[in-house]
């Protein structure tokens, strides 16, 4: 066994049954990224367009010089259909059903790395990589011959679909490129399209993502759009509705999965009145080393109030009526008073026109006209 087909064994062995190897060459579709970000498309992710960021993306070589290959990988984790989500319970997309992937992965990297080093028996220089650097992840997959981008932007592998986490190791070794994946198995297929309740997916093969539900549940920090509220259902923390839909992902149902993305059922499918119980020390308890924690108290409860006012049960009403009155965090309010008006509204009308004039925060009292004025 040469030392190429050894690491991608090894890789397989520590939980990333895709391996490929690729150049540092400029990636493929670096003119759609930057043609994207000229036109606003990624919304408030600012960090995307900074100049020192594109111009790493440009060119993966400024990301590491000591690199001479890249190792793409791609490790399962449970797919959406494993788990049966109550309508009028929350949705977490599944990425985040279990512990946060930059708490596993990195480790699993450093650990392939070390064995690598072994099996060379010298010095190997690497840099590890997964959702955290100046890369575009799957061009770089593509091109190690791990599967195609398709129309919903995932990266899909014809045998076991798109829901996997992607990393890379960049080392300083010599090895042989993969073949490019160059077919595209969507075809004719427009499901994800069609089925997107925010009409976010584009027909170039990118997002805007300010329709985007998975960055209006985690990405954006401020009150999300009115016109967007109805259309989250009850979406908590991002959205799989692309994939789930995907015929591809028939064959994700039987991906191995790692112990710690296994679906905690409090994670997965929460009680969405339960959950607007919980102060900063229950959300820190609940969600450590957990994804959600990256919306931290505030946003997760905005998306749970949201969820709630597109469940439909009006007996949430009077708990996010009392929100207004105890909740000390701004945008919970306002997302508060937009659910208990679409529950209750001959309830919630008067006790919202009166916030309307005297919450001390500006933001809701904008929030809240808005509301009332349709």
């Amino acid at each position: 066994m040469d030392i190429k087909q050894w690491i991608k064994a090894e890789a397989k062995r520590l939980g990333f049954p895709f391996a490929g190897i690729t150049s540092l060459d400029p990636p493929p579709h670096l003119e759609t990224f930057e043609a994207w970000i000229a036109s606003g498309m990624h919304a408030g992710m600012g960090y995307l367009a900074a100049p020192l960021s594109q111009q790493k993306r440009a060119d993966p070589r400024s990301i590491f010089p000591a690199a001479k290959s890249v190792l793409s990988l791609a490790m399962p984790y449970a797919a959406s259909g494993r788990v049966a989500v109550d309508p009028t319970a929350g949705r977490v997309a599944s990425y985040a059903w279990g512990t946060d992937y930059h708490d596993v992965i990195p480790a699993r990297l450093a650990l392939l790395a070390d064995r690598i080093e072994v099996r060379l028996g010298c010095q190997v220089t690497r840099r590890a990589y997964t959702d955290t650097g100046p890369i575009l992840e799957r061009d770089l997959a593509q091109r190690a011959g791990l599967g195609w981008q398709g129309k919903n932007t995932c990266l899909i592998t014809p045998q076991s679909g798109s829901y996997f986490f992607l990393a890379e190791l960049f080392l300083d070794l010599n090895l042989e490129p993969d073949v490019s994946f160059r077919a595209d198995h969507c075809g004719t297929c427009r499901r994800c399209i069609e089925a997107c309740p925010t009409g976010c997916i584009r027909e170039d093969r990118t997002l805007d993502s300010s329709r985007c539900i998975s960055y209006q549940t985690i990405e954006n920090k401020g009150p999300i759009p009115h016109f967007l509220r109805p259309q989250l259902g009850n979406w908590i923390f991002g959205c799989d509705i692309c994939q789930q839909v995907c015929p591809w992902n028939r064959f994700a149902l039987t991906n191995p999965i790692e112990d710690a993305f296994q679906a905690r059922p409090d994670v997965a499918a929460p009680v969405l009145l339960d959950e607007l119980r919980l102060d900063a020390r229950g959300f820190n308890l609940k969600f450590h080393l957990s994804p959600v924690r990256r919306t931290k108290r505030r946003g997760y409860l905005r998306n749970v109030c949201i969820a709630l006012g597109n469940a439909g049960d009006a007996a949430a009403a009077p708990a996010l009526l009392d929100l207004l009155k105890t909740e000390p965090e701004g945008l919970i309010r306002g997302a508060a008073a937009w659910a208990a008006n679409r529950l209750d509204p001959q309830t919630a009308i008067p006790i919202l026109e009166q916030a309307a004039g005297s919450d001390s925060d500006a933001l809701v009292r904008e929030d809240i006209r808005i509301t009332l004025g349709g």
